[in-house]
């Protein structure tokens, strides 16, 4: 079965996009980005995937990529075009190849016309499209800059994208107004740029009065992104929680395992958010927990030490997960959930005050 997700960058209205093989695991990422990274690698790892490639439709300019910083997390390879002019990819493409996941393939369709580089990845069983720049949702990729030519992007809609099956789906690199997917028919059929009667001509004309400002990013995206992403000293600060080892999931929460929490000993803050009669009750307490129920948490965020890390426990890991918003929000900047609650802390042979034997 394919597993496919479309995920966003607000920052940048771009559209990253995950498909994997559930048999196999294997996974590949579409045009990641650069601050989506952690995110990304969260999604990966709670869907049980492992990163195979990560693909560029084109050379950004509007968002540095995340590729060449998942291939460091991951262990992941980088593909793109060969005429994108990119250096430090695994692999560069053409057209007529196909990029493995599993018992799956995109096969790649050159799409130049937004940059020479731009390509289009189709679905093997023609499902699905990812057309990067080259067709959006009633619109397209513009052609004033970046090696940019409006008859060139025509061609390559009509012969490679246009030419696919009606149903086929199309998923484009950024949408600006909330929309997700469209097909080959709809852009055929309602695309005011490339579809109905237009022709070539019609389309030059179109493209050569839009008058758009150079994206707000350009001058850093696409010196970076000619190097996949690499900053130039190649190394970068990630950003993650020093206090101890944390992992972030893919609902935005730094989780705490039960064995670290224990090793941490009284660097950390317990704060225990479930009712006292759980408190007391069968499944105990962490020694030193300050127990404040989560509907108290907000008028009694004072009583804590905002100087030390803090980890927010309740009976399974839901109440402490909100919890931990809640501290965010009230300007604690160290906190985690306990992953699994006392239900885990306890399986695991961690310590206890109290409860049932």
């Amino acid at each position: 079965m394919l597993i496919f997700r479309q995920l966003f960058d607000a920052s940048s209205s771009t559209y990253t996009y995950l498909l994997g093989d559930s048999l196999s695991g294997d996974a590949v990422l579409v045009d990641p980005v650069f601050e989506q990274v952690r995110r990304d690698a969260a999604l990966l790892h709670e869907l049980r995937l492992q990163l195979r490639w990560t693909l560029e439709t084109h050379v950004h300019a509007d968002h540095v990529t995340g590729a060449w910083l998942l291939r460091e997390r991951t262990g992941s390879r980088i593909a793109l075009s060969r005429h994108s002019g990119a250096n430090g990819a695994d692999l560069l493409l053409d057209h007529g190849d196909r990029v493995a996941f599993g018992g799956r393939y995109l096969e790649v369709r050159a799409t130049p016309g937004h940059t020479n580089g731009c390509l289009t990845f189709v679905l093997d069983d023609q499902a699905m499209a990812f057309t990067g720049d080259c067709v959006l949702i009633r619109g397209c990729g513009r052609t004033d800059f970046q090696q940019g030519d409006a008859p060139t992007m025509y061609r390559s809609v009509h012969e490679q994208i246009f030419s696919l099956p009606a149903d086929c789906l199309l998923y484009p690199a950024h949408d600006y107004r909330g929309l997700t997917v469209t097909s080959v028919e709809e852009e055929r059929d309602w695309n005011p740029r490339l579809g109905g009667d237009s022709n070539v001509d019609d389309f030059s004309g179109y493209m050569k009065n839009l008058g758009l400002p150079h994206p707000k990013k350009i001058d850093v995206a696409v010196p970076a992104n000619l190097n996949c992403g690499r900053p130039e000293a190649g190394v970068v600060d990630a950003g993650d929680p020093a206090w101890a080892p944390l992992t972030f999931t893919f609902g935005g929460i730094w989780e705490i395992q039960a064995h670290a929490l224990e090793e941490a000993g009284e660097r950390v803050q317990v704060i225990d958010v479930r009712q006292p009669d759980e408190f007391d009750g069968s499944l105990g307490h962490i020694r030193g927990a300050k127990l404040i129920p989560l509907d108290q948490l907000a008028a009694r965020s004072g009583e804590i030490d905002a100087g030390r890390p803090v980890v927010a426990v309740c009976r399974s890991g839901a109440r402490s997960a909100q919890a931990v918003v809640m501290l965010q929000r009230a300007g604690f900047g160290e906190v985690a959930n306990l992953a699994g609650g006392m239900l885990r802390w306890r399986a695991e042979g961690c310590a206890v005050e109290g409860g049932a034997a």
